[in-house]
Parts: structure tokens; C-alpha cells; sequence
């Protein structure tokens, strides 16, 4: 069964994640683990969380939302830190934890930007309703009113 959760302290089972990602030749849950043992990023701004999918209580994915350090304003949000297992994927859990970490999104950011390197990962994003853009520091963006038009609300 599938469990998504928001987390205040990273669980043991990351550093297995962490390895599998590393050989497939991503390295950023590499610097999650770094940035929260040195307090650098702990999702604990207004706004941000960093959740966990556990498929029958196996740690199987995890993603956070942060406010984005490269906008100025500061009502621009960041996914970051997006994976799941390998032996897991094309079942619903990445978008599952998209869905969830933008689920209260609007009442803070007025978009989300992220930025990938590679075309899978681009297609994802862009079935998810986030759109290809121009930006040195970042690949996609999603409005936040978009969201809330998508699912009937009214801003």
C-alpha cells in the first residue's frame, strides 16, 4: 500500500535511495542528505515541505517543495529533489508526490519552477501540466493558478 507523509527528520532508508540514484548518475539526493546535515536546506520555510512515498512501509520515493533561491521575489516555489526507485517507477508514485507537495501550493507561491536534465524526466513534468521555459535557472514552470483553474477553484 502506498503511503505518502510529510517528514521533519530524513529516514535511514534515504541512504539506500541515495546510493541507487548516485548509479544512475544523479547526485542530488547526495546533496539533500548534505544540505540537511548541515542545516542548509530543511524545508521549514513558509511554504516548503519535503514528503516521503513508502510502498508497504519501504522508503520507495521522496520530493520537496522550497521556496525558489532564485527568484527574487519570493512567491516563486522550487521542486527539488524528486526521485523514485527505480523497481517503483510508471506506478503513479512520482506524480502522487507532485500532486502532493503542489496540493497547498497556491496558498503560498503564485508558481512553481523546477529545472531537469533529461528528456524522461521533462516529459513527466510536462504531462503534469508544467510548461518548457526559458530560464538559466530553471527548465519548467507551473502557474498556480493553473492549478486551481484545473481543479475548479476560483482566485
Amino acid at each position: 500500500m502506498l503511503s505518502i507523509i510529510q517528514i521533519e527528520d530524513l529516514p535511514p532508508q534515504l541512504t539506500d535511495l541515495e546510493r541507487e540514484a548516485a548509479t544512475q548518475g544523479f547526485r542530488f539526493l547526495g546533496r539533500l542528505i548534505e544540505e540537511w546535515e548541515t542545516g542548509k536546506n530543511r524545508f521549514d520555510k513558509l511554504g516548503e515541505r519535503l514528503l516521503v512515498a513508502t510502498y508497504n512501509g519501504r522508503l520507495v520515493g521522496i520530493g520537496g517543495l522550497n521556496v525558489d533561491p532564485y527568484d527574487a521575489t519570493g512567491d516563486t516555489g522550487r521542486l527539488r529533489r524528486l526521485y523514485v526507485a527505480n523497481d517503483f517507477r510508471r506506478r503513479g508514485i512520482g506524480e502522487a508526490l507532485v500532486r502532493e507537495l503542489l496540493s497547498d501550493a497556491h496558498h503560498r507561491f503564485r508558481g512553481v519552477r523546477l529545472s531537469t536534465d533529461t528528456d524522461a524526466a521533462a516529459a513527466f513534468y510536462s504531462r503534469l501540466g508544467f510548461a518548457r521555459i526559458e530560464d538559466a535557472n530553471a527548465t519548467h514552470m507551473l502557474l498556480m493558478s493553473a492549478v486551481g483553474a484545473a481543479a475548479g477553484e476560483s482566485h
